[in-house]
């Protein structure tokens, strides 16, 4: 992640921090000022009016600290399954049917902690992993009454895919399932950006529940529509891992970007003073779905063809064979429309100018052209503490 940008994001919020802290939403008039201390005067008081334009006071609340800064832990996995087919008469020879593969890189629960700095519902925050899948976390997020979106960025990398073979020997239907080791570990990021729009912004709060800039006063529910937009880029194209390259149709680095649209509905209970449960449901369908692969030819493809041997096989004679790879072309595919899913629950605790938040989220997203396909699910639940300032 570009430390430059991370900085120069945390400078603005801090500038921001400067000048509206501790202002109320409402109050008396102050002179305006020029530069660029004027200029953000003037955002934050933009932002602090879009921030109670068609709310009902009596549902929501604005709190008149309009800063919130909170320590973040968080819980996530990833789990991305590819399938791929291959002509295994050619690679292991006649005895062979064509052979199914299904990598998979499942990350293990992996630890998070990081800080969220935010006002009014505009903020930054980054997470850096403490045990896992050794990545970070970006977000950012900027809502309003009855509107939000929001970016989450994840990377990661995994040495150690589950692989899963299966076709005909003989004329007999064999599978298989292991661990596949990989001397240099595959690259994945993931980039997901949401926006919503609530049809009930003027009782219902979706940010009472996410960020805590306002507060939920009284139960009430929304339908909303919502829009996402879905990129992966997975790269394992390198010369220490030919084999793995040649069982995936030879296929070394792979994007998707996938927008969908949707729509849902989402609920505010408020069982007590200070609490909210929230959850919300939302399927979504998939209108544009790119899929760019990257191929490689090897050492490894020539002397499986030549030889059928298969790169499982712990022989001398193939752990001599030299790693090199080498680019042979990219090829784009546009799949068909698909099925996708949101779905989020959240319980929030709010005292004077502190609070305690717990949500979960999950995602699902899936390709499918020809005999390449694959599904991706991304769940994270997330624990916090802010103050207001």
């Amino acid at each position: 992640m570009n430390k430059h940008r991370i900085c120069a994001s945390l400078l603005f919020i801090s500038c921001l921090c400067t000048v509206s802290a501790g202002e109320p939403v409402t109050g008396t008039t102050v002179k305006p000022r020029g530069g660029i201390v004027g200029f953000i005067k003037k955002v934050g008081t933009f932002i602090d009016s879009m921030s109670v334009r068609g709310v009902d006071p009596e549902y929501i609340e604005s709190p008149k600290k309009p800063w919130q800064v909170i320590a973040q832990g968080s819980v996530s996995q990833t789990d991305l399954k590819m399938e791929a087919v291959i002509d295994g008469r050619q690679l292991f020879g006649d005895k062979y049917s064509d052979i199914t593969l299904e990598p998979r890189i499942r990350t293990t629960p992996s630890s998070y902690v990081g800080l969220w700095a935010g006002y009014r519902g505009y903020g930054f925050g980054y997470s850096v992993n403490v045990g896992g899948d050794k990545g970070s976390i970006l977000k950012f997020g900027a809502t309003g009454g009855a509107y939000g979106v929001n970016l989450r960025i994840h990377n990661f990398e995994s040495d150690m895919p589950s692989m899963r073979v299966s076709g005909l020997v003989d004329g007999t239907w064999e599978e298989d399932e292991e661990d596949y080791f990989l001397l240099t570990p595959i690259k994945v990021r993931t980039l997901i950006l949401d926006g919503y729009y609530l049809f009930n912004g003027k009782r219902f709060s979706h940010t009472a529940a996410y960020d805590q800039s306002t507060i939920q006063k009284r139960s009430a529910g929304s339908f909303m529509a919502g829009m996402m937009y879905y990129h992966s880029h997975v790269n394992y194209a390198h010369d220490t891992d030919p084999d793995f390259i040649v069982l995936m149709g030879d296929v070394g680095r792979a994007k998707q970007d996938q927008l969908s649209i949707g729509a849902g509905y989402a609920y505010n209970l408020v069982p007590a003073k200070g609490m909210l449960l929230s959850v919300l449901a939302m399927p979504m369908l998939s209108v544009y779905n790119n899929f760019r692969t990257w191929r490689y030819d090897s050492t490894m493809r020539e002397y499986m063809i030549e030889h059928h041997t298969s790169p499982y096989s712990d022989t001398d004679e193939e752990a001599d064979i030299a790693s090199e790879i080498w680019f042979m072309g990219k090829d784009t595919y546009h799949g068909k429309p698909g099925l996708n899913f949101d779905s989020r629950v959240s319980f929030t605790y709010n005292a004077k100018n502190w609070f305690f938040n717990v949500h979960g989220q999950v995602n699902t997203f899936s390709y499918h052209h020809g005999t390449d396909k694959g599904r991706l699910y991304d769940w994270f639940v997330n624990a916090s503490f802010g103050i207001r300032l």
